[in-house]
């Protein structure tokens, strides 16, 4: 069959790759030239033109003639052109829906799928890292590798990993519910549900919660955190429940360098040496786990293993006598848990700017800063989703820090602020860096933070 794909956004990449890969004849069209997208965006444009799908791009008015059918992201406008032509023909329209059968039928294998608004990188990886002490050959998917899932699962269908695993572990952000609506889940996990991403949902908390519940309707089993109680038992009363300290099915019980889970009438410890929130989310992945039917040695086994995993709370090395974190966290409560566990150090922060395609309320992560006695707060004005310095942004999160003993600096980009910590520090201080940059765009962001890094500590050696 002939397809257009209207547009080479998000939604549309994946769905005009895996048309293809089935056998379609596939143009993708898009007012903006290739070069106009970012580098990696640019390179899957690239990749799915040497597989076959026609680049039809800076074309302000395509035309629908030739076609049998087409695929039209839920972000185009009604009013668009291409929109009223596609209504005024006679072409076949490919929902999200049929898509999402069309990829489900190509995954054999079970299927577990992590959600929430924090922790569910976290948590993917480390239920990845159970299944596989375990003997399972994974096929794992998450935003730490791909900050795009639904192109991560496309691009292992193409490439033949949904044939070659025995089980399938993904990460799914609200965008790749929003695709990807139809899968058969066998173990649904939500982590939590905090107010962010609103700006994509005209600022309602409730639509957002919709979304994310979509993954309770796809699940054969649902394990959410005791937080979300209020919101998953009126929709589904045989959910299970995790959390530290509370009389749930899975219960974390934190110890020194320990973590004891308890479960049903069983319980184990497993030795931890890990820090913050990478507790909780080894419960969740735990629970995981333990339903699916893993047994408890090998958890044991992989969580006295485990190490962290990058940009959350990982340290990068010693510079000039200076530890450096880097940190994904961007989120008050998460931003609290690792301000609260660097409290007793001497912490010179820097921080991303804070929107992507959410807009986040700066002045919030400035009250929150001010709690703390760190000695220089650094923060970035580049906006990586635009492309443009927004020095605002960065001064609206200096402007709210009220403590009077932290100095504030603003800077152009996240690359000067990681060279800048230098000149603020001195040997034995911690260089903290948080902010969502990393979970947007992780290796783009760690690039730069890791040239200003080596930059800094030349410079002001």
């Amino acid at each position: 069959m002939n397809y257009l794909v209207v547009g080479a956004g998000n939604a549309s990449r994946p769905v005009a790759r895996l048309l293809n890969h089935l056998g379609h004849d596939v143009v993708i069209t898009d007012l903006k030239d290739i070069s106009e997208f970012k580098i990696e965006f640019q390179r899957s444009l690239i990749e799915m033109e040497k597989e076959g799908v026609r680049l039809d791009m800076a074309n302000k008015d395509p035309s629908v003639e030739g076609f049998e059918a087409v695929y039209m992201p839920p972000t185009l406008p009604d009013s668009a052109p291409i929109a009223k032509k596609v209504r005024e023909s006679d072409l076949k329209v490919l929902s999200n829906e049929e898509f999402s059968e069309m990829v489900n039928d190509l995954i054999p294998v079970d299927i577990i799928g992590i959600t929430g608004t924090m922790g569910k990188t976290t948590t993917t990886f480390i239920t990845t890292s159970l299944f596989r002490q375990a003997g399972y050959n994974v096929w794992s998917c998450s935003s730490l590798v791909n900050n795009l899932v639904s192109e991560a699962i496309i691009d292992g269908i193409v490439k033949g990993k949904a044939e070659e695993c025995d089980i399938a572990i993904f990460e799914l952000p609200h965008g790749t519910i929003g695709l990807l609506d139809r899968l058969d889940i066998k173990i649904g996990l939500l982590t939590n549900i905090a107010e962010d991403h609103l700006s994509e949902f005209g600022g309602s908390l409730e639509l957002y919660q919709q979304r994310k519940l979509i993954l309770e309707r796809m699940s054969e089993t649902f394990i959410a955190n005791r937080s979300c109680y209020n919101i998953i038992n009126p929709q589904r009363n045989d959910a299970l429940y995790y959390a530290l300290d509370e009389e749930v099915d899975f219960k974390g019980i934190v110890g020194d360098e320990s973590l004891t889970i308890e479960y049903g009438d069983d319980s184990f410890t497993t030795p931890f040496h890990m820090m913050s929130y990478f507790f909780e989310n080894s419960v969740a992945a735990s629970a995981v786990a333990l339903t699916y039917g893993v047994k408890k040695e090998d958890i044991i086994d992989a969580l006295t293993d485990f190490k962290g995993l990058p940009a959350h709370m990982e340290d990068v090395g010693d510079y000039n006598g200076r530890k450096v974190i880097l940190d994904s966290a961007f989120l008050y409560d998460g931003m609290k848990i690792t301000l609260d566990y660097f409290k007793d150090e001497s912490v010179v922060l820097f921080l991303d700017h804070f929107d992507t395609l959410s807009v986040r309320d700066k002045a919030e992560v400035g009250e929150l800063v001010s709690n703390y006695d760190i000695k220089t707060v650094i923060a970035s004005g580049f906006n990586e989703v635009t492309q443009e310095v927004e020095m605002q942004a960065a001064q609206e999160i200096l402007d709210a820090i009220t403590n009077p003993n932290i100095e504030k600096v603003a800077v152009e980009n996240i690359e000067i602020a990681a060279a800048e910590t230098f000149r603020h520090s001195k040997p034995g201080d911690i260089i903290l860096h948080m902010g969502p940059l990393i979970a947007y765009d992780r290796l783009t962001t760690v690039d730069k933070i890791m040239k200003g890094l080596e930059e800094g500590s030349r410079k002001y050696e």
